[in-house]
């Protein structure tokens, strides 16, 4: 596991004058830090994926970019744990390091090498929470933690609410670990698209799990697999254009 980042004196008592930390025991005041309120679906496939997390299926988000799949995923992981009296007690954010798969030859530390794939979160939930300094929060706090699949095999994961991002870029052995690493009392999201797989280029030419993945998740009760389509895009005008052209010439 990584470990857990320290607040300084400075950032505690930032914390405490906003309300965030409670004054006894430095522990997060879930009256104060909270997602916003007025998030809801705009696309129907969101919604869909909104009545399916109400009614506690594990999630399957598939489909194009931009439709909000790592949004929603982490919405609905904040809102969990942050919730009084929480079953889940943590997030774990999981993805495959790609293109090298193996981080080794990064320097630094576990925590340096992997928190170049963690920049999309910090953007994520500075958007859930409204404040800037919301991802660091939830990490300085051990309420989420980042990892690769390449430091995941040998833990078991428990209480928790498991995002599984990128999973197009996963081998079947990766996703095989990932779900045999589920423990008890938690909850699974995998997000991803198969058309954006960075493993079958000239370069890797290696083959994804995810199609076969999608069979047996599809054939089990806990999960429903959402599907994303172009009318499902809300990153912008211009990206919903340009993928919906980008499909129409078979590219």
């Amino acid at each position: 596991m990584t470990q857990t980042m320290r607040l300084s004196k400075r950032q505690k008592r930032i914390l405490k004058q906003d309300g965030v930390l409670t004054k006894e025991g430095n522990k997060i005041n879930h009256a104060k830090f909270s997602p916003r309120g007025d998030i809801e679906p705009i696309t129907d496939a969101q919604a869909d994926a909104f009545d399916s997390w109400n009614e506690g299926y594990n999630l399957m988000l598939h489909g194009m970019a931009g439709t909000g799949k790592t949004f929603l995923a982490l919405y609905f992981a904040c809102k969990s744990i942050l919730e009084k009296n929480s079953e889940h007690k943590k997030i774990y954010i999981i993805r495959s390091v790609v293109p090298t798969r193996d981080m080794g030859f990064l320097p630094g530390n576990k925590t340096e090498k992997t928190k170049v794939y963690e920049g999309p979160y910090y953007d994520i939930c500075t958007k859930i929470f409204d404040r800037g300094d919301a991802y660091d929060v939830l990490k300085q706090k051990n309420l989420v933690e980042f990892m690769s699949t390449s430091f995941i095999r040998g833990i078991t994961l428990d209480d928790a609410i498991i995002v599984v991002d990128e999973m197009q870029n996963m081998n079947a052995m990766e996703l095989h670990s990932i779900m045999t690493r589920v423990g008890e009392n938690c909850k699974i999201i995998f997000c991803g698209d198969l058309k954006q797989d960075d493993l079958t280029s000239e370069r890797f030419k290696e083959s994804t799990g995810l199609g076969d993945f999608m069979k047996i998740i599809e054939s089990m009760d806990e999960f429903d697999l959402i599907e994303f389509i172009a009318d499902d895009i809300v990153r912008s005008g211009l990206v919903k254009n340009y993928i919906i052209q980008r499909d129409k010439l078979g590219l």
